[in-house]
């Protein structure tokens, strides 16, 4: 199964993208924070960064609600890319939302 779910902040400007076929695209990053205990037992926070690909509905909610800071809860799939850029194979994985909520 390939389920996602994350709550964080947006954290860069969406960027909006129009296919040929018209559909449109939003790119997005969005942080979380992940609290754990070094071996000293010190609780620490660890930030993590995640790239958010939005189709469909989803684009007019993140056009006008979208903005950096913004709380968000995200429901969706990892998805990974594949390509060529110098003779190296590079991957880009991301998370494509299904469903989200602004907080």
């Amino acid at each position: 199964m390939n389920h996602v779910n994350l709550i964080g902040k947006v954290s860069s400007e969406p960027q909006y993208i129009e296919l040929k076929t018209g559909r449109k695209i939003a790119t997005f990053t969005m942080s979380t924070k992940e609290m754990y205990l070094d071996a000293e037992g010190n609780t620490k926070t660890r930030n993590n960064w995640h790239l958010l690909t939005c189709w469909g509905r989803w684009i007019k909610v993140i056009e006008e609600l979208g903005e950096v800071g913004s709380d968000l809860a995200v429901e969706g799939k990892l998805v990974s890319r594949f390509y060529n850029s110098k003779g190296a194979r590079k991957i880009i994985s991301e998370i494509e939302v299904n469903d989200l909520i602004i907080l």
